[in-house]
């Protein structure tokens, strides 16, 4: 299972990289491979500002849906437009072209609470 060490998790198998204040997030490695594939990508949320942990939209993949739940507060600036036609970019590059949203933060110290990927790789097993 890949995890970046330059990365922050969410126990809810969320990714954050961070520039300045703004916020890429995606879903991991580990929640991609057991979503298995995806055939849907659903954020409605872009130009909302949003709390930490709240459901900025959801992934369907053949068997369920998932929510996806923000890792910090913010607001959502962009989408990733390019999982419309191409939501397999999840399954195949997670952590790159995979990406589904970028997020003004409103509180970057929130980054703090998250998880770094030694204890994200404990909290997978």
């Amino acid at each position: 299972m890949n995890t970046p060490a330059n990365l922050k998790y969410t126990k809810d198998h969320e990714w954050v990289s961070v520039e300045g204040d703004i916020a890429t997030i995606g879903i991991t490695d580990f929640a991609q491979s057991e979503l298995g594939d995806i055939v849907y990508v659903e954020i409605e949320t872009e130009g909302e500002t949003l709390d930490q942990e709240e459901v900025f939209g959801s992934v369907e993949a053949v068997k369920t849906v998932s929510d996806l739940f923000m890792p910090v507060s913010g607001e959502i600036i962009e989408f990733n437009a390019g999982l419309e036609s191409d939501p397999e970019a999840v399954n195949k590059d997670a952590y790159g072209k995979g990406w589904m949203i970028k997020v003004k933060m409103t509180n970057p110290s929130e980054v703090d609470s998250l998880l770094d990927a030694a204890a994200y790789e404990a909290l997978i097993g």
